[in-house]
C-alpha cells in the first residue's frame, strides 16, 4: 500500500463523540460546519474540531478542501453475506426458509468454482466501497477456497472485515454441496483462524448459519473450539429469531428440533432437550447476533449481561416478511443494537438505505411501541454502535482524536436529488433543531454517487472501484 500524507480535510463534520449509549446519542452529535480533521502519516485522527480552532501544528499540513460536503465516520455494517453477492432481490415464492431453500443455497453451492469465488470477493470489496462501509461482520462461503479469495481481496482493498466460513452440518437436499461433517468443520474453521485472524485488516469468526444448519454435536464442538480461542478475539456470529411464522418459521422449527425454551439457548450451550446444558456458551462481546425481531425478555436480557451485540437489519426484514424488531424493548434491554444490511437478503449495501428503513418501520411500529428515531440514533447505530458490537470502539466508529481515521467524504453535488434538498429545504430558526434537520436529510437523501472519498486509517481506498490501486 501506498505511504499515507499527513493532510487537514476541512468539511461539515458530523459524527457521535465519546462513548455513549445509543440513549445518549443525541447529547453527543457532534456538528461541526467549517470542521477540520487532521490526519497523520500514521492514519489516526489528530485533531477534530473547528478549523479555527486547529493547532498551529497542523496548520502547515496540506489541506483537502470539502466545504461544499461533508465528513462522516465510515459505516460499520454488522451482518453482511459475501456468498450472496449476487443474490439480491432473489424471488423464491415465500418467506426465509423457502427463500433459502429455493434461492440462497443453490446459489451459494456456485463459489465451489474459485474463477467465479474471485469475481465475487473482489465485486463485494467493491460495492462495499462505493456504499462507504468500512468494516463489517460477514457471514463467508463453505468453501475455504472462497473464504481465502474474500480475505486477500478485502486486504487488498484496504477495508475491515470480520469473517468466518459458514458452518452447515445439516440441512434440505439444496444445501448439499454447503454440508460438511462436524469434524471437517472445525478443521477448517481452526485453518482459518490461523492463517487471517489477528491483521489489522482481517479477523475471524466462527460462524454457524443458523441453528437449523447444525445439530447438538456440532454446537458442542464449535463451543470447545470458541474456548480455545476467544482469548486471542475471535468472534462469533449467527442469526437468531428472524421469521416467527406460526408453525412453519424458523423460530419455532427451531425450537421443535431442539426441545429448547428459548432459541437464544442452542447459542448460550442449554442446547439439549429442555434447555440442558450440552455446552459452552458462544455468547460474549465479540458475539453478534443477526435480526433478534421475535427474541423473549430473557433472551434479550441475557444478551446485555453477556456483552452480545444485535445486528438489526430492518430491510431484509421486510423483504422477507419477517416482521420488526420492537426498538423501544430491545433498547430498553440495555443490549447493544448494532446496523446490518444483510446483503442479500436486504437488497441495499448502503447502510444510510438501511436507515431509512429503519426509520420507517419503527415510525409505523404500534402505539405505543412506535417510535421517532433521531438523526444522532441512526448515525450512532450504522457507525458507533457497529464499532463496539466488534469490540473495536477504542479504534473507529467517530472521529475522536486518537482513532483511526476510517471517514467518508460526502459531496452532494453528486446526487443532484440530495444536494438540492440540503440547498432548498426549509430549516429551523432554532439552531439545534436546524442542524437536526440537515443530518436527517443527509441520511435519508445519501446515495453512493455523492460518496466522493473513503478512507481507512487514513488512506484513500476509493481507486480501488477503478483498479487504480
Amino acid at each position: 500500500m501506498h505511504p499515507i500524507a499527513a493532510a487537514v480535510y476541512r468539511g461539515h463534520i458530523f459524527h457521535i463523540t465519546g462513548s455513549p449509549d445509543v440513549a445518549d446519542a443525541v447529547a453527543h452529535l457532534q456538528s461541526v460546519p467549517d470542521g477540520a480533521l487532521a490526519v497523520g502519516a500514521d492514519g489516526v485522527i489528530a485533531y477534530c474540531g473547528p478549523y479555527t480552532q486547529l493547532p498551529q501544528t497542523y496548520t502547515g499540513w496540506p489541506v483537502r478542501d470539502h466545504r461544499s460536503g461533508f465528513l462522516l465516520p465510515g459505516f460499520v455494517d454488522t451482518h453482511m453475506h459475501f456468498p450472496q453477492t449476487y443474490c439480491t432481490d432473489s424471488y423464491g415464492g415465500g418467506q426465509l426458509l423457502e427463500w433459502l431453500e429455493h434461492c440462497i443455497f443453490p446459489a451459494e453451492a456456485r463459489l465451489a468454482d474459485p474463477a467465479l469465488a474471485q469475481r465475487a470477493a473482489a465485486a463485494f470489496c467493491r460495492r462495499r466501497i462505493a456504499a462507504g462501509t468500512t468494516a463489517a461482520m460477514v457471514m463467508g462461503s463453505a468453501f475455504p477456497e472462497a473464504q481465502d479469495a474474500l480475505f486477500a481481496a478485502t486486504r487488498a482493498a484496504g477495508l475491515r472485515i470480520v469473517s468466518g466460513r459458514g458452518v452447515q452440518t445439516v440441512g434440505p437436499q439444496s444445501a448439499a454441496p454447503l454440508l460438511t461433517s462436524t469434524e471437517r468443520a472445525i478443521e477448517l474453521c481452526a485453518r482459518e483462524i490461523e492463517s487471517w485472524h489477528g491483521h489489522w485488516l482481517t479477523d475471524v469468526a466462527l460462524v454457524p448459519r443458523f441453528s437449523l444448519s447444525v445439530n447438538t454435536d456440532t454446537l458442542a464442538a464449535l463451543g470447545e473450539l470458541y474456548d480455545g480461542v476467544r482469548a486471542d478475539g475471535v468472534y462469533f456470529h449467527s442469526h437468531l429469531n428472524e421469521n416467527a411464522r406460526p408453525g412453519t418459521g424458523e423460530v419455532d422449527a427451531t425450537l421443535a428440533a431442539y426441545g429448547v425454551r428459548n432459541y437464544l439457548d442452542t447459542y448460550d450451550g442449554h442446547f439439549l432437550p429442555g434447555s440442558r446444558r450440552g455446552g459452552s456458551t458462544l455468547l460474549g462481546r465479540r458475539s453478534i447476533l443477526a435480526h433478534a425481531v421475535h427474541c423473549q425478555d430473557k433472551e434479550l436480557a441475557r444478551m446485555a449481561e453477556t456483552g452480545s451485540s444485535i445486528a438489526h437489519c430492518p430491510t431484509s426484514q421486510l423483504f422477507l416478511g419477517s416482521g420488526t424488531m420492537p426498538w423501544r424493548r430491545t433498547i430498553a434491554s440495555g443490549v447493544n443494537v448494532a446496523l446490518g444490511s444483510d446483503v442479500g437478503g436486504g437488497d441495499e449495501w448502503l447502510l444510510a438505505r438501511v436507515l431509512n428503513d429503519c426509520f420507517k418501520v419503527h415510525m409505523s411500529e404500534p402505539d405505543p411501541a412506535a417510535v421517532s428515531l433521531h438523526p444522532a440514533e441512526l448515525l450512532f447505530t450504522a457507525t458507533l454502535a457497529g464499532a463496539r458490537a466488534l469490540d473495536r470502539e477504542g479504534t473507529f466508529g467517530n472521529l475522536d482524536a486518537g482513532k483511526d481515521a476510517d471517514f467518508l467524504v460526502i459531496d452532494p453535488a453528486r446526487w443532484e436529488p440530495l444536494a438540492d434538498n440540503l440547498s432548498h429545504a426549509i430549516r429551523s430558526d432554532d439552531e439545534h433543531l436546524a442542524t437536526e434537520q440537515t443530518l436527517f436529510g443527509l441520511l435519508m437523501g445519501l446515495r453512493e454517487p455523492a460518496i466522493s472519498s473513503v478512507l481507512v486509517r487514513g488512506r484513500d481506498i476509493t481507486g480501488y472501484l477503478d483498479g487504480n490501486r
